[in-house]
């Protein structure tokens, strides 16, 4: 057996699998490949339908949230965010604390202006922001609730007077939280949810439509809002994988029983961590992610070695980030607590070897 702690495109549930390669070769017993179905037919118009429906139940959103599966990936959320929520002289307010923020605020300023109200740069993004201050005179407030390449994560939702918006690409899913509370979330499907291709947008239909400028037709939310994500031709595929995933994890107890799982596999981690001599974690212990273990060993000489003896036992994907180098382990929601296991037992037998 594999155990895949690649950080994107990543683990997905074996269910999810088998499902899907049955319907590469037969959708149905249609005599069609879901490849192959028109998505203007009532037979994928039932696919989108039950993954939007989907989506709602697991995160108990209220009807002024709407439910939209785009094309793009999250980067591209990160000009299309601004292009509908920032006029050319208003300011939106941003959180920096890592890479994909970054990005963001580089296009938000494409659209506006923009006030970076709190950054972890100093520490090279090892902590989450404690004291700042939102300008209740801000159109928004962006937050990247999970760092993929630095391994911090937002453990408390901070509460505005303005609309909330959370790129979620590497937690969604992961834990209960009020998603309620945020008036518009983006996350790119291919690390909780599905495949690599499309790209969540759950937005609060209210704080649209408040801008002067004229939005480039397939990029105002309004008009996928009106065709319910079929305004053109939907990624069919990846939407029918993360119906697939949905499913599963609904099946599974849904987001709380799931969050239990992560917790765990993310505790296991994080005690051996602590526990063993040759690594140390590289974020704050309480802005640690769960979803993205990031460490070092306190002897970068035994890096390359390492690597090669986790991949002895088929432990693929623990190598960090470039810009961060160590170690990265992702614990996606499809990750069996008995990988991360493997993962510390070859840590510990590993350390044991060079003692």
């Amino acid at each position: 057996m594999v155990h895949n702690f690649n950080a994107g495109p990543s683990i997905l549930p074996q269910q999810v699998f088998q499902e899907a390669s049955q319907a590469v070769l037969n959708y149905n017993n249609t005599g069609l490949s879901i490849l192959e179905i028109g998505h203007r037919t009532s037979t994928f118009q039932a696919v989108m339908d039950e993954a939007r429906a989907l989506v709602k139940e697991l995160m108990d959103l209220k009807d002024t949230h709407e439910v939209l599966f785009l094309h793009g990936g999250a980067s591209t959320q990160f000009m299309q965010v601004p292009m509908n929520l920032l006029d050319d002289k208003q300011t939106a307010a941003y959180a920096d604390t890592g890479v994909w923020g970054q990005k963001a605020i580089k296009e938000a300023k494409l659209f506006g202006k923009v006030e970076v109200v709190c950054t972890g740069k100093e520490s090279n993004y090892t902590i989450i922001p404690k004291d700042f201050a939102v300008p209740n005179d801000a159109s928004y407030f962006h937050i990247t609730t999970n760092n993929t390449i630095y391994g911090s994560q937002w453990q408390k939702i901070p509460k505005t007077s303005i609309p909330l918006v959370g790129d979620m690409s590497s937690d969604i899913f992961s834990r209960v939280i009020d998603f309620n509370a945020f008036d518009l979330i983006y996350a790119g499907a291919q690390k909780n949810m599905g495949p690599a291709g499309v790209n969540l947008v759950v937005v609060n239909r209210n704080i649209l439509g408040k801008i002067k400028r004229t939005i480039p037709t397939i990029m105002d939310y309004r008009n996928h809002i009106k065709d319910g994500s079929m305004m053109n031709t939907p990624p069919v595929f990846a939407v029918y994988v993360c119906m697939l995933t949905l499913r599963w994890l609904k099946e599974q107890g849904g987001v709380a029983a799931v969050e239990k799982r992560n917790i765990e596999k993310a505790a296991l981690l994080y005690d051996e961590i602590d526990r063993n001599p040759l690594f140390a974690g590289t974020v704050a212990k309480e802005d640690r992610s769960k979803m993205n273990a990031c460490f070092i060993m306190n002897d970068p000489a035994l890096e390359e070695k390492f690597l090669a003896y986790t991949k002895s036992k088929d432990i693929i994907g623990i190598k960090g980030h470039r810009l961060v180098g160590g170690f990265r382990a992702s614990l996606y929601n499809a990750l069996p607590l008995s990988s991360v296991q493997v993962l510390v037992d070859a840590m510990k037998s590993f350390a044991q070897e060079q003692a």
